[in-house]
């Protein structure tokens, strides 16, 4: 039997109107009282009728996720953390996978004011001022990985890439490791270092990537003691064409990569890495996203999510 929006009202001990509002996302409710309704609503199991919303509100209940794809693990698990979020907040979620298509993106933003109240751009190229009009609904910037050419003309969450890049330069000083080379693309190969660096190609962020750059890198740079990589699954492929050549890690070269991805745990050795907090960059996105429709037309906020770092074997034997 399907549960009323009366059922919610009595387990959560408010009014039917006071459900109404907290899942239109009104203004001006006690935190306490919406956190009340959202568990009864949870506890029920209960959805709103979305045809009935948005002849109410002239909202459709959907935000759209354009994402450059989603093969990409650390993209992957981002995605996941923004649906899960927006089910916090009673919002669903539709995915655009953009595989970096000006044109998909642009059709994505489009849907704005139709399909969808509002778009997450993760980790889009830059978005022209003219594509993102406030009027059609808000969008908002969720960068993990890349760093825009200019500053967006919309809201922003992004991880400290620039404090990634001096993280891992410091650890693996302490470390003892001094001739890094930069294995790119990703955020770790943009840092603007005068640093040696190994190209696998554009777009190229694949394991056989890292394992072909790290041989490359044995030979070019034949003092490097460090590879710093754009993303984990470069760092994979790096321990394993380490490996490969017979040189020891950490003993030899240090491998430090970006995204703290599950498979770090197991690599042999482990895999140092440095953790975006794909949580963290979840909440503040939705957070700042669900504030646009009770306060539109704001100037454009920017919030920059801290990273840390996670040290295993890889840049120091016997660390866990």
């Amino acid at each position: 039997m399907r549960v009323t929006m009366r059922e919610v009202a009595v387990r959560a001990g408010v009014s039917v109107k006071t459900v109404s509002r907290v899942v239109n996302e009104e203004p001006h409710i006690r935190p306490e009282t919406r956190d009340q309704v959202r568990a009864a609503i949870a506890e029920l199991g209960w959805t709103p009728n979305a045809s009935a919303r948005t002849l109410r509100t002239g909202r459709t209940g959907v935000v759209g996720i354009a994402v450059a794809g989603l093969r990409r693990p650390l993209l992957a698990a981002l995605v996941e953390r923004l649906v899960m979020e927006l089910d916090r907040h009673g919002l669903h979620a539709a995915v655009e996978p953009t595989h970096d298509d000006p044109a998909r993106l642009a059709a994505a933003l489009g849907l704005r004011g139709h399909t969808f109240d509002a778009l997450l751009a993760v980790d889009a190229p830059d978005l022209p001022a003219e594509a993102v009009a406030a009027e059609d609904g808000p969008v908002v910037r969720v960068d993990i990985t890349r760093r825009p050419a200019t500053e967006p003309a919309v809201d922003v969450v992004r991880a400290d890439l620039d404090q990634a890049v001096n993280t891992a330069l410091r650890h693996l000083r302490v470390m003892g490791h001094h001739r890094p080379v930069l294995l790119g693309p990703g955020p770790l190969a943009e840092p603007g270092q005068a640093l040696a660096r190994i190209d696998p190609g554009p777009g190229d962020i694949g394991r056989a990537a890292g394992f072909r750059a790290a041989q490359r890198a044995l030979t070019e740079q034949p003092g490097v003691d460090a590879l710093i990589c754009g993303t984990d699954e470069i760092a994979l492929g790096a321990l394993a064409g380490l490996h490969a050549a017979g040189v020891d890690v950490p003993g030899r070269v240090a491998v430090i990569g970006y995204g703290n991805l599950d498979d770090a745990r197991f690599s042999t050795p482990s895999l140092t890495t440095i953790d975006p907090d794909p949580i963290s960059l979840a909440h503040n996105a939705i957070d700042l996203l669900t504030a646009r429709f009770s306060q539109p037309g704001q100037a454009p906020e920017s919030v920059s999510v801290p990273v840390t770092l996670v040290q295993r074997e890889s840049t120091s034997q016997g660390a866990r």
